[in-house]
Parts: structure tokens; C-alpha cells; sequence
């Protein structure tokens, strides 16, 4: 498994972000200084990006044609996406949607933020 994180902070705010990513994943309710994310807008951006996979249920989705399947949990403040078996042009592809949105990429495994204001 690999684990894709997203958020964004309030605008003057910058968090350590593995305190972050743990906080994320330890599913704390809110956390002060991210921002509140259009989340079903974000989860329709990507299941109309990845309409040709298989939608196993409401947040996770298999590629039937090739490798690679991903999950997602999200908070109102967040998106976590667990990728399994995914190559790293769909990894690519899930990042450059949330940049769209413009919520960069924090990789736990590297462990960096790719924003402009990375520690």
C-alpha cells in the first residue's frame, strides 16, 4: 500500500505536516488551520476521471484492465487516498486532480510536502 495525503491550509498558516498526517489518520474530528475541502465535488472529479474502472463502493475503486486499485477516506478537512498495487502514473493522475483543487500532495513514506511552503 501507498498512502497519498491532501490538504490545505488556512491562508498565513503553516503546520508541521507529519503532526498533520498524524492527526489525519488518527481521525481527529477538526484540525485547526486547514481548510474546509469541497470533498463531494473533489470525489466526483475523480470517479468521472477514473469512470473506466470499477467503482467497488462509494470510495474505493479497481482497475479491471490493468493493475492497481485505491481507496478513499476523506474528512471535511481532508483527503487520504490508500493506493494498491497502483502504478505511478495513476498515483500521478490522482495528484494532479488535487491540485486542481489546489491541495498538494504530502507523501508519509518520503516524508515531504510538495507545496511551495514545504519545511
Amino acid at each position: 500500500m501507498y498512502e497519498l495525503l491532501f490538504w490545505k491550509y488556512l491562508e498565513g498558516i503553516y503546520l508541521n505536516h507529519h503532526e498533520v498526517y498524524e492527526a489525519i489518520t488518527e481521525e481527529q474530528a477538526e484540525i485547526e488551520g486547514l481548510e474546509e475541502l469541497p470533498v463531494q465535488v473533489i470525489l466526483n472529479r475523480i470517479a468521472s476521471v477514473f469512470s473506466k474502472w470499477e467503482k467497488v463502493d462509494d470510495s474505493s475503486w479497481k482497475n479491471n484492465t490493468g493493475v492497481g486499485a485505491f481507496h478513499i477516506r476523506t474528512t471535511p478537512q481532508s483527503i487520504k487516498i490508500d493506493c494498491y498495487g497502483t502504478e505511478g502514473k495513476t498515483m500521478d493522475t490522482l495528484v494532479n486532480i488535487m491540485e486542481e483543487f489546489k491541495c498538494p500532495l504530502y507523501d508519509p513514506q518520503v516524508p515531504e510536502r510538495y507545496d511551495e511552503m514545504s519545511e
